[in-house]
């Protein structure tokens, strides 16, 4: 069950969210995004991607939860009924948001670390810290209103044949964003929003 979810989630990434980062990217977008997925089928509900160059609040989680709530009611599943993916683990922005629209979990592929060292992100740690004097990420992963999960732990404690295939999938996606972060690196001088 464990590796058909991940390996689910990792589809989704590739064939939706990677895609539509690419594009906002070549506009001068961060290099994240999100899907929210149906709990009992792991299928797509809704994605979206950071277009903060639109309004610097519209972070991939914000875009993908303004999406799901475009979808009409009656056709809508609960946030409780769903998983919500993030490419990076959500900023304290989109913590919030995915605690106040009701979603009782996330899950990420980049860790903050990730977000700062290698894609040269550093305001997710940089806010915690300043804001809410939480330092080196540390929120609370389980509490009251969700549980959150690192999708590349999760993988590190499968078996190592489902391990293998996995991690296959996981580096060709790393790639994929360390493309996007270059690109985004290299216009985002360019670009008129208030955290580059």
């Amino acid at each position: 069950m464990k590796i058909k979810f991940i390996n689910n989630v990792l589809n989704i990434f590739e064939k939706n969210i990677i895609p539509i980062t690419t594009k906002n990217v070549n506009l001068g977008n961060k290099i994240f995004g999100a899907a929210i997925i149906n709990k009992n089928d792991f299928s797509l509900v809704v994605s979206g991607t950071n277009n903060e160059i639109k309004n610097p609040l519209f972070h991939g989680e914000i875009s993908t939860i303004n999406n799901f709530f475009k979808i009409q009611e009656n056709k809508r599943p609960s946030p409780k009924n769903c998983i919500f993916i993030s490419s990076h683990e959500p900023c304290s922005l989109c913590l919030s948001a995915i605690t106040w629209c009701g979603f009782n979990n996330f899950y990420y592929l980049f860790s903050y670390n990730d977000t700062k060292k290698k894609y040269k992100i550093p305001h997710d740690l940089k806010i915690l810290k300043e804001v809410f004097n939480i330092k080196n990420g540390k929120y609370n992963k389980k509490n009251f209103y969700w549980k959150s999960y690192d999708l590349q732990k999760m993988i590190d404690k499968l078996n190592s044949k489902d391990k293998e295939f996995l991690k296959i999938k996981i580096n060709k996606i790393k790639f994929l964003y360390s493309r996007l972060s270059d690109k985004y690196q290299l216009i985002k001088k360019n670009v008129k929003i208030p955290l580059k």
